[in-house]
């Protein structure tokens, strides 16, 4: 067109009006085709076309001065080939990125599979030193951001956790212990960690109290006195099968019922104590079966 036409706008897309007629007619001399403006705008004046069929890629290619579409290629393979490895290259640098990220991933989760071990918290006495054994120990596990775990331990007075974290914090939890937040360390190297508690004496006293004989009723009464506050809410928990499923008893109620030989409340099982000024203001018990 710029040999027939030397000023047409070099930009085909720019094409209006007259000089859109002037290639119509170029190609009907030239090639003895024709296109409509209609097709002119649908592949040269938009940025969406389609490839044309192959017969206007043909006419097209003689006009240019080629046999055919085919020649066109073929005389424009080397272009078509530096093409293919710029299209090639842009896969690579999308592809290996998203792999590498991929098996980054895939090597985190198996390093953290692989780190993860398994520790076992036994729990002792602080005072004899002894294995905590036959008693109910609850341990609640702490994590940011998270609700606490529970575990209740076993009848060797230990539970086991799983983990791949440096350190651990958790609340125990047991009838006649004290409460305490346990904040560890851990060693890779020594998966068994032994942790003390402190005996609740009070707690104990009165598990002791419900299942021995007594000898000075009074001396007991003055003694269980002493560590239960005037104002202490007692609970005696019954099956939810009985009727009456709590009983509420006041300081001498309690009192009564442990020391007085008619009272017929023995052998109880604590769940909780709680203290206001060095005294027992809470007390959740119930009474064990016989031969329990």
């Amino acid at each position: 067109m710029q040999q027939s036409y030397p000023g047409i706008n070099p930009s085909i897309a720019e094409w209006k009006g007259q000089e859109i007629v002037d290639f119509q007619e170029e190609l009907l001399i030239k090639v003895n085709a024709h296109i409509s403006e209609k097709w002119f705008y649908n592949h040269f004046k938009t940025d969406k076309a389609s490839l044309p069929r192959i017969d206007m890629l043909n006419l097209l290619s003689r006009y240019a001065g080629y046999a055919n579409w085919d020649d066109f290629r073929f005389k424009h393979s080397t272009t078509s080939q530096v093409l293919g490895k710029v299209m090639v290259a842009n896969r690579y640098f999308i592809y290996v990125p998203a792999a590498t990220l991929l098996i980054l991933g895939v090597l985190f989760i198996l390093f953290r599979f692989l780190s993860s071990r398994e520790y076992r918290f036994g729990f002792y006495d602080a005072d004899t030193a002894e294995p905590i054994t036959n008693c109910v120990i609850n341990v609640n596990v702490l994590s940011d951001n998270e609700s606490p775990v529970s575990y209740l331990c076993q009848a060797d007075g230990s539970f086991t956790l799983k983990t791949s974290r440096a350190g651990i914090r958790f609340v125990v939890e047991s009838p006649y212990y004290h409460t305490d937040t346990i904040v560890r360390t851990l060693n890779k190297f020594n998966t068994n960690e032994t942790v003390k508690l402190r005996p609740d004496y009070y707690a104990l006293m009165i598990q002791y109290f419900s299942g021995s004989r007594v000898d000075d009723w009074q001396k007991r009464r003055d003694q269980l006195n002493l560590i239960i506050s005037d104002s202490a809410m007692i609970y005696q928990m019954h099956k939810s099968s009985e009727p009456l499923g709590v009983e509420l008893y006041n300081k001498w109620e309690f009192i009564d019922k442990l020391s007085l030989p008619s009272s017929g409340l023995r052998a109880i099982e604590i769940f909780d104590t709680r203290y206001d000024d060095d005294k027992i203001c809470l007390i959740r018990f119930r009474q064990k079966e016989v031969g329990k």
